[in-house]
């Protein structure tokens, strides 16, 4: 067992900045707000961008807002960060039976629960500062999330699939790019959120399946539990309905050959990850999860050369 000050968890991501160069008493939060695993706030982030980027098509803008992208970038950071510390605040007892999660900073002790709180209530405040920028529709739809993220930690306790949970939270950019753009929601932006929710629950299915044996002996439910044997089953099933929803997302924004491509390379790397899915590699569901983040920055830039090729 690693000791309570290891450098980093086994899913971070090596050498990284916040492991390297951050002072002593600093590491602990950042490791509490996951920075040194930036994939997640990657996959908070990209739903934010394709619905920025479908709301430009149906704009008939040039490009996305620039700003509206940087804003959506530091308020997923921040967001995941106090997404994830809340989470650990809840599952600390949980945290300390399952060996990729008992050395956290909660469960292993560097960080106490006054200091999680305090640090949780910074970072939404930081989410709170992004949030305020935008329209006040838009306002009301990311205050509307936090229901969503306040009821998921609960989740894994009792419902077999806290991964549409999570799904619903994670998704929520998918409204908020398009709500920022117009001040309303159509019919578009709720098919991507659809989309995106499928999306989610597919590579997190995939995710959790590091965690299967532990969450067994623990009680803990995830989707690759229920799944079971039929895992490469249920995570197809998730991804053709991504395919799907974000297909019809796009036929009603307008989107043109170019973004369609991209779609159809996307749905082939979607196919792929469901082709090489293996509920005995642990350390290859890492790597297929992770991987999400490169699909959907493709689909995102093909959405953006979508929109400058119309001018």
């Amino acid at each position: 067992m690693r000791p309570p000050g290891a450098s980093s968890l086994p899913d971070a991501v090596r050498g990284h900045w916040a492991d390297r160069l951050a002072p002593a008493a600093l590491k602990p939060y950042l490791r509490l707000a996951r920075i040194e695993r930036p994939i997640g706030w990657w996959l908070l982030l990209l739903p934010c961008w394709w619905s920025a980027a479908l709301a430009a098509i149906a704009a008939g803008q040039p490009w996305p807002d620039p700003l509206h992208c940087a804003l959506f970038l530091i308020g997923a950071v921040a967001m995941r960060g106090a997404g994830c510390t809340y989470n650990d605040i809840v599952d600390r007892d949980l945290d300390t039976k399952v060996e990729r999660t008992r050395q956290r900073p909660l469960p292993s002790g560097q960080v106490s629960i006054k200091g999680a709180v305090a640090f949780l209530i910074l970072l939404a405040l930081i989410g709170l500062a992004v949030l305020l920028q935008f329209n006040l529709f838009a306002i009301a739809t990311g205050l509307a999330s936090l229901g969503i993220v306040a009821l998921y930690p609960f989740m894994k306790r009792f419902f077999w699939m806290p991964q549409i949970v999570l799904g619903l939270a994670f998704a929520w950019g998918a409204l908020m790019g398009w709500a920022a753009a117009f001040g309303s929601l159509s019919a578009p932006a709720f098919l991507l959120y659809g989309g995106s929710i499928a999306w989610v629950v597919g590579y997190d299915t995939i995710y959790a399946l590091q965690d299967i044996e532990d969450d067994e002996v623990v009680g803990i439910k995830s989707s690759a539990r229920f799944f079971g044997e039929q895992v490469r089953l249920g995570v197809a099933v998730c991804y053709a309905l991504t395919v799907i929803f974000l297909t019809a997302a796009f036929y009603f924004a307008g989107v043109s050959w170019m973004g369609f491509a991209g779609l159809g390379v996307f749905a082939l790397h979607l196919g792929w990850q469901v082709a090489r899915i293996d509920r005995e590699d642990g350390a290859g569901a890492l790597r297929l999860f992770r991987s999400n983040r490169e699909a959907g920055l493709l689909l995102f830039a093909a959405l953006v050369l979508d929109s400058l090729l119309r001018f």
